[in-house]
């Protein structure tokens, strides 16, 4: 190789002048840096630099968030109110005086009434009524939905045949018991198994706090079917069930929640946030807010009708408010980067504590 008038190199070196810009292109000068960054705009000037803090690839959420709107949380709401009062009806058949069969036959009444408008909103979710039909086409006990499609549709039918067969003798009387006990388990499932649903997600405030989610969701029904059962309820014998339902449920109602933020909170503070902060956190302190009022009316002494109400529509608001109080904090725990990286990677770490 030899440079142009030069001697042999072998290619060990190069010509200085090979790279001198001639011409126009010499005359060009190159911006200061400072100049350059004036004409980037803002959002280009934001560099995605990573925080030290909580690894994540640059904030992007690794989770898509839930799809479900205002009316999944409904469906929490009145199912649970549902299946908790053919609970308390199944219970209240033990009484074989037959002093409690306007009761009973109030708690079938509105175990059929909320399956029917969880029916409906479980429909307006899926977008189509075939949709719903479909999902009967396989049994999968391991898949919370499938069983759950399952279960409210085993609800109604159990709870009609009591409600009609219950007051008869003999045989018809018998299968009536027996359709009141089906009833019971079916709405102890319904009021349930809706927190199993979202526990078994990604999600990382519903993931850590998986195991406690269902009795909460349990707490929450007793609650709620306890206050509406009391404020329809004349008979005496009758509110003294709902009341000793009603305040087992705001009570452990309460218990739950503070052990599903100490179980939230295992991995540090970001995967409890939801629960603290924004929306998802103000609808989840405001229901304990309510529920401790409903509580503490419903322990004060006194008889009075005003109390009882007021104790009762505060049980039904709590109860409202932390199902929708779950569900936001689901929404902007999938939203939330950071979350779900400190999550995988404790769960390395538990993997191989080498």
């Amino acid at each position: 190789m030899k440079p142009a008038g030069g001697r042999p190199t072998g290619g060990r070196e190069i010509n200085p002048r090979a790279g001198m810009p001639g011409g126009e292109e010499a005359l060009q000068e190159s911006m200061p840096a400072p100049e350059q960054v004036e004409l980037i705009s803002p959002a280009g000037r934001r560099l995605p630099f990573p925080d030290s803090a909580g690894p994540a690839y640059y904030d992007r959420p690794l989770l898509k968030e839930p799809v479900w709107g205002w009316h999944i949380p409904a469906y929490y709401f009145v199912g649970g109110i549902g299946g908790a009062a053919l609970v308390m009806g199944a219970a209240a058949q033990l009484e074989r005086g037959g002093r409690l069969n306007d009761f009973i036959r109030r708690c079938h009444g509105a175990g059929i009434f909320a399956s029917l408008i969880s029916g409906g909103l479980l429909i307006y979710d899926l977008g189509r009524p075939a949709r719903f039909h479909h999902m009967f086409r396989v049994f999968r006990p391991t898949s919370p939905m499938n069983a759950g499609v399952w279960i409210l549709s085993s609800v109604s039918p159990p709870a009609i045949f009591a409600a009609l067969l219950s007051r008869r003798g003999g045989f018809p009387g018998f299968l009536g018991e027996i359709s009141g006990v089906a009833s019971g388990l079916a709405g102890l499932a319904l009021s349930t198994y809706t927190g199993v649903l979202v526990a078994n997600t990604a999600v990382p405030v519903w993931q850590e706090s998986r195991r406690i989610l269902p009795i909460l969701f349990a707490a929450s029904a007793m609650a709620s079917a306890g206050s509406a059962l009391d404020l329809a309820s004349d008979d005496p014998r009758a509110r003294k069930i709902t009341y000793t339902f009603g305040t087992i449920g705001r009570a452990a109602e309460l218990v739950s929640s503070a052990v599903m933020e100490r179980q939230a909170a295992r991995l540090g503070d970001r995967v409890a946030r939801p629960l603290q902060h924004g929306a998802s956190g103000a609808l989840w302190k405001t229901a304990g807010m309510l529920t401790a009022g409903s509580l503490l009316l419903a322990l004060l002494p006194g008889k009075s009708k005003k109390k009882r109400i007021a104790a009762d529509v505060l049980g039904l608001a709590g109860s409202l408010c932390l199902r929708f109080g779950v569900h936001r904090a689901g929404v902007a725990s999938a939203r939330d980067a950071r979350a779900s990286f400190r999550q995988q990677r404790a769960e390395l770490e538990n993997r191989n504590p080498g």
